[in-house]
């Protein structure tokens, strides 16, 4: 388990660079915020958690139930649903938009899918929003 990452994970690096290629800027792993979120966008108040099927459990095909010391695995594994729940409520609860993304959403077959689901949570990019044509003055 020490080779096991908790930053820049692949699912991770895939939404950053998705995100970053649309025109999106954020800022990594905020220690300010609960949970250290993955991806915070502070002039939008939006958060972005990118989560392991596995070590989340998520109900997918990734997460799969491990044979040998069951019971100690599946008492991580709750225990990190709960964080994540905790931190999620946290972080609405001070007025913040929460979105989390699934390590099995990440793949390459859903990245059009995923890039709808992430610009609808977040709005356009700013770049789109500076670069909106003037209106004609009477």
């Amino acid at each position: 388990m020490a080779g096991i990452r908790s930053k820049d994970t692949k699912p991770e690096m895939v939404v950053r660079r998705l995100l970053h290629g649309l025109g999106y800027r954020y800022v990594l792993h905020d220690k300010r915020l609960p949970g250290r979120p993955d991806l915070v966008f502070t002039s939008r108040k939006k958060v972005v958690m990118v989560h392991g099927c596995f070590w989340h459990g998520h109900s997918c095909s990734l997460a799969s139930n491990p044979k040998t010391n069951s019971v100690y695995w599946s008492a991580k594994i709750a225990g990190n649903r709960r964080r994540d729940t905790r931190n999620a409520e946290a972080l609405r609860s001070t007025g913040w938009g929460v979105l989390e993304v699934w390590e099995c959403s990440t793949m390459e077959k859903d990245l059009r899918q995923l890039e709808s689901l992430l610009t609808a949570f977040l709005g356009p990019p700013c770049y789109l929003v500076r670069q909106a044509p003037n209106v004609a003055r009477r």
